[in-house]
């Protein structure tokens, strides 16, 4: 007899089977629909479209087998069979979170050029599209030459959203800046990527896990690979293109930006400088701790002296990755877990404070802290908004980046205390500059000459900021849910790198 139906347990199978690539290609699908609708359809397609991605990825989480450190939802795709390349796909537990995140945000900033965004509208929202299925493709792919294509290829879509949206006449500059700096970082990275397909004959990640390099070779490619990695971070010294990018980008360049490109460097040592090169690793942790240190409290100070919204929050970003990578190279379960922690913290932490940004800089049409006093009077519901996103950016406890450093801390104590007790000092001046910022444009003098009675944020932007008030009392008050997906493959990276 003839089988007619499937039963419900193969189309769950095929369901996983193709959930990556329905995440990789509706973005894209969205984008090539978008290009051919009448105007009027533009903005609802494009939003339609990427929260339909954002509810697809649930189910990634949903179906995600805890017990295991094994990649899921693999899919592999023959590329070039002439080289043996595929597209080989899948997740684990640190990959899982960032593809929900980016998803996440997308849909957000759709929202937040609904009424800013007047030019080329059309474009605006593809670019958009087409950067949410760059990046979830950086975070899928197992092919090591793949994620480097996906990786630089972010960069060009990026490119466009701040030197043609942006707000000033800088935004040129910045985004060349932006483009040459991460582009520069990364040829070494391919030279390397080149070098380990000529030793070992394939890119594939999970057969390079296996792979042993010799000491020597492992510090020469782990320095090509972080040349990369520490501009995308950014680490300082190379960081100046940073605070240039923010200022210059319109509210949904910041958001995207801050939210996920940063962590496309601090992914990248997790998953793969750290497990493919371990004894490097261990060898070049001096130098990550000692940079760690100098940024997290040069950006720090620097923070306090900004006059610029956008630039506190830039240079706020700066320490705030700094610790992440202090945690990534304690090398243990706490210190990485942490950091995976704060990420994600961090993307919904400074999204939200690059919205708040947003939303007074709609109003006000000026960025600058000294034209600002007294919102309190003329925007309570922004104020109590920008308090709770403020409370989060100091770490305050019951807020998700109080669990990502504390845990950090703990991490890092257990092999160096004083790199720890240093470390602690960007938490106080955290709390610094963040309410200084509070004060600043909250309370102080009113400005009547300057701003005048406005409306407070209406129902678009309390929509915006829901969902990351939410998101943030969530993974701050019940972290496990979020731990609890990424210890097995934490635990794998440790026990590979023999870390214990």
């Amino acid at each position: 007899m003839i089988k007619t139906s499937l039963t419900k347990k193969e189309i769950l199978f095929m369901w996983n089977d193709s959930l990556l690539v329905f995440l990789l290609m509706f973005p894209l699908l969205g984008a090539a629909l978008v290009f051919f609708l009448p105007f009027s359809y533009v903005r609802s397609t494009a939003l339609s479209v990427s929260l339909i991605n954002f509810i697809a990825s649930l189910f990634l989480w949903i179906q995600f087998d805890h017990s295991t450190p094994q990649f899921q939802f693999v899919t592999k795709i023959t590329w070039l069979p002439i080289s043996n390349l595929h597209i080989y796909m899948g997740i684990d537990g640190i990959s899982l979170f960032f593809v929900i995140l980016s998803t996440f945000l997308v849909p957000i900033c759709i929202l937040v050029g609904w009424v800013s965004i007047q030019t080329y509208v059309r474009e605006y929202v593809i670019a958009f599209l087409i950067l949410e299925s760059c990046m979830i493709a950086v975070f899928c792919m197992l092919d090591l030459l793949l994620f480097y294509v996906f990786f630089e290829s972010v960069l060009i879509p990026m490119f466009l959203i701040i030197g043609i949206w942006g707000s000033r006449e800088r935004k040129i500059r910045a985004a060349y800046q932006f483009f040459l700096y991460t582009l520069f970082g990364s040829v070494l990275m391919l030279l390397a990527i080149i070098l380990i397909y000529f030793q070992t004959g394939t890119t594939d990640l999970q057969v390079l896990y296996t792979t042993s390099f010799s000491e020597k070779r492992q510090i020469l490619l782990w320095l090509a690979f972080f040349a990369s990695f520490a501009v995308k971070v950014p680490m300082v010294p190379v960081h100046i293109w940073l605070p240039e990018a923010h200022v210059e980008a319109p509210t949904s360049g910041s958001v995207i930006l801050a939210g996920v490109l940063l962590k496309l460097g601090t992914y990248g040592f997790l998953r793969f400088s750290i497990p493919m090169f371990p004894e490097a690793s261990l060898y070049f942790t001096p130098l990550i701790y000692t940079m760690s240190i100098i940024a997290v409290i040069y950006a720090s100070l620097t923070t306090i002296r900004q006059i610029d919204l956008k630039k506190v929050i830039a240079y706020s970003s700066v320490a705030h990755m700094a610790f992440v990578t202090i945690g990534l190279f304690s090398l243990n379960v706490q210190g990485i877990e942490g950091s995976i922690l704060l990420m994600l913290s961090h993307g919904l932490v400074s999204s939200a404070l690059f919205l708040c940004v947003g939303c007074l800089y709609d109003r006000h049409k000026t960025r600058l802290i000294p034209y600002y006093g007294a919102c309190v009077h003329t925007m309570p519901i922004f104020s109590v908004i920008f308090l709770f996103f403020t409370l989060g950016n100091l770490s305050l406890p019951g807020t998700s980046s109080f669990v990502g450093e504390f845990l950090i801390l703990v991490g890092a104590f257990q092999n160096n205390t004083l790199i720890t007790t240093l470390a602690a000092t960007g938490m106080v001046l955290g709390a610094a500059y963040s309410l200084w910022l509070y004060n600043r444009v909250v309370f102080g003098n009113f400005k009547p000459n300057f701003i005048n009675v406005y409306s407070d944020c209406n129902r678009r932007e309390v929509f915006m900021f829901l969902p990351l008030i939410i998101a943030v009392l969530w993974m701050g008050i019940y972290p496990e849910v979020f731990l609890d997906p990424m210890h097995c493959s934490v635990a794998n990276v440790i026990q590979h790198g023999n870390f214990n």
